[in-house]
């Protein structure tokens, strides 16, 4: 078999089914994403596409476009909550293209999304196919929908979030522990701010149980901002709840004026539990695997969460690409690859769960006093294994 005779199915139309869609299509492999919404739907928030993930977008064709719709901060800046006494200041700008081959880019998620389902062939993309029950064969991998169609392909792909089907009919379903904090999200037109003369960098303030991370989006027009709050107890795991202005003002009451400020400034803004999910055993069975959010979703303190889903859509084209005799050998092999980094990156997103809200005290200036010296996060010593990657390039072994 060559490539060209490969067949994928990716159930999923979120931004990790549809770059690895293109990704795997960039390798001459058929490829067809399965969406069950009628219409592809984004929330209303920023997301920060690092070089390691902006490289396979520019790779599958978005760099004209992310051009257009993203923002390059010049600076990842990290600061006191009370004083804004600046703790790290790491360039970004020209300075990732140099060290990393790749820009760093901010972006209006919902733009993101456009973009790579404008970028995928109309006819691939079929929506209103919702997932019942997939199967894989000796030769072949089935998936069926609740609109009457069956998919038979060489592979089936489950990129369906973090309430996964193709998850639940694999495996069990994953029991996700609730983390101790909420996040707000908010969108403000960036007009409205002018008058604070904000730079354009990405901004994460650190505090006591709380931090807060603000940066413009499309293409500068709106300023994107997420305050994380220590809190004892949630229930749902929702992207789309209302929340109420006044909870986050209050919730950052004695911070900076500026954080109250741009916190006061918007019109409506969204609360959600953050949850942590383990790292999984296994994530293939046979010619059916798992991408993205299904397999390892991710919290949110590391801003790698649809970067490492970019990622496991091109290195899962490039095994297959390697072994197309071997559908099941080239998913191990992905799974092999893909597991252990995966893994990694959710835990550093857990330890700076706990690093961004310690108490003003011994450890807080301990903290304080490494990310002085550049050694942790977000200094390029730390973080050039993430963002210098190449997930399309295998290791040899």
């Amino acid at each position: 078999m060559t490539v060209r005779d490969l067949s994928v199915a990716v159930v999923g139309g979120g931004i990790g089914g549809l770059a690895a869609a293109l990704s795997l299509l960039d390798a001459g492999i058929d490829a067809h994403v399965y969406e069950q919404a009628a219409d592809l739907r984004e929330v209303g928030a920023g997301i920060q596409v690092a070089p390691n993930a902006s490289r396979i977008l520019h790779r599958i064709g978005l760099e004209p476009v992310l051009a257009r719709i993203g923002v390059r901060p010049g600076h990842w800046h990290q600061r006191r909550w009370d004083d804004g006494r600046t703790l790290l200041r790491t360039d970004l700008g020209d300075a990732a293209i140099e060290a990393f081959g790749a820009p760093y880019y901010h972006v209006h998620r919902a733009d993101l999304l456009a973009a790579l389902a404008a970028q995928l062939p109309t006819e691939r993309l079929h929506l209103g196919h919702r997932l019942t029950a997939v199967a894989t064969h000796d030769d072949r991998a089935e998936a069926r929908f609740a609109n009457g169609t069956t998919v038979t392909a060489d592979a089936v792909v489950g990129a369906d979030g973090i309430r996964s089907a193709v998850r639940a009919a694999l495996f069990d379903r994953d029991r996700p522990q609730f983390t101790g904090c909420i996040a707000y999200r908010g969108l403000v037109p960036a007009d409205r701010l002018a008058h604070l003369d904000l730079p354009v960098e990405a901004v994460a303030w650190l505090g006591p149980g709380n931090h807060f991370v603000h940066y413009y989006v499309r293409g500068g027009a709106l300023f994107n901002f997420v305050s994380v709050i220590d809190r004892d107890t949630w229930t749902a795991e929702s992207w789309t709840e209302p929340g109420a202005v006044a909870d986050v003002l209050a919730a950052f009451e004695g911070w900076h004026p500026l954080v109250r400020e741009i916190i006061g400034s918007v019109d409506e803004t969204f609360v959600w539990g953050l949850f942590d999910h383990p790292p999984m055993a296994r994530w293939s069975d046979g010619r059916v695997t798992l991408l993205g959010d299904s397999c390892h979703a991710m919290l949110p303190f590391i801003a790698q969460g649809a970067a490492q889903a970019i990622e496991d859509g091109a290195c899962l084209a490039a095994c297959l690409a390697a072994a197309p005799d071997d559908v099941p050998a080239a998913l191990l092999r992905y799974e092999r690859i893909r597991l252990p980094r995966t893994s990694h990156v959710q835990g550093l997103a857990t330890t700076n769960k706990q690093r961004f809200h310690l108490p003003d005290g011994p450890a807080q200036a301990a903290r304080d006093a490494e990310m002085a010296q550049g050694s942790t996060d977000w200094s390029f010593k730390a973080i050039a294994p993430i963002f210098g990657h190449d997930a399309a390039v295998l290791p040899e072994t």
